[in-house]
């Protein structure tokens, strides 16, 4: 027959690895710590209770359990999590992208559209041009851009 620790002991072993199972599966939910110390927890539960329970050496391995999971987390963060451009984007943080013209721009009017990045855009500029056209954003305003159509590269 089990001890109540024994039993004890296997459910934080498995609550541990549920942990780190659902960790691996879904990132960012910080659950390797934790489950880290359960499994150390439960393990020394089931096989040496009297380490856990009346002495310091269970304290100490579930504090280096924590330590070195939290050693293992921070780098695994770090390459699962790349950083990324901001979600939302403001026109101002639109100047020097390229982009193409999908409706004419009409000077000093705002009937012109643009496609940046995977955005439409109004915009506006002090000459005309036509859809197709390559353009760079010049200045962002509001939910509109400024912008000036690219040179291409002269040929020597």
């Amino acid at each position: 027959m089990s001890s109540p620790l024994n039993l004890i002991g296997i459910v934080f072993v498995v609550a541990g690895i549920l942990f780190l199972a659902f960790e691996l599966v879904h990132p960012g939910a910080l659950l390797f710590i934790p489950g880290s110390i359960l499994l150390v927890g439960g393990l020394l539960l089931m096989f040496v209770p009297d380490a856990l329970l009346n002495s310091y050496f269970g304290t100490v391995l579930i504090v280096v359990a924590a330590l070195g999971a939290g050693l293992v987390e921070i780098p695994y963060y770090r390459w699962v999590a790349p950083t990324h451009r901001p979600l939302s984007t403001t026109s101002a943080g639109l100047v020097g992208e390229e982009a193409i013209v999908i409706v004419p721009v009409v000077p000093n009017t705002l009937k012109g559209k643009i496609r940046v990045r995977s955005e439409i855009w109004s915009a506006r500029s002090d000459r005309p041009i036509a859809a197709g056209t390559r353009v760079r954003v010049t200045h962002g305003e509001g939910v509109s851009v400024s912008v000036e159509p690219v040179e291409p590269p002269r040929a020597s």
